[in-house]
């Protein structure tokens, strides 16, 4: 894996990329390098690349919880959720 620089690392943390903000509508087939939940939010399913027990993380989220992991699919059953996607995506 590369070393990013202090720009892309510095895009990545401002959130400049593209995201989505997340309801209850499946989002599927995604890139997401990071979640943040700014209000309580509860995950009904999550798929995250190259981790194993992600079914734990089937729960209530508090606000101003936020994830830092390669999640590919998520769908909440109530709250909102921000999801960065690693590059700029179509």
């Amino acid at each position: 894996m590369a070393i990013e620089n202090v720009q892309q690392l510095l895009t990545e943390q401002l959130g400049k990329n593209r995201c989505d903000v997340i309801a209850t509508t499946a989002m599927t087939s995604k890139d997401y390098y990071c979640i943040h939940f700014p209000v309580e939010s509860v995950i009904d399913s999550i798929t995250v690349a190259d981790a194993t027990g992600e079914a734990a993380l089937q729960t209530t989220m508090i606000a101003g919880s936020t994830l830092f992991m390669n999640i590919t699919d998520i769908t909440l059953t109530s709250g909102v959720g921000i999801g960065y996607h690693e590059g700029v995506t179509t």
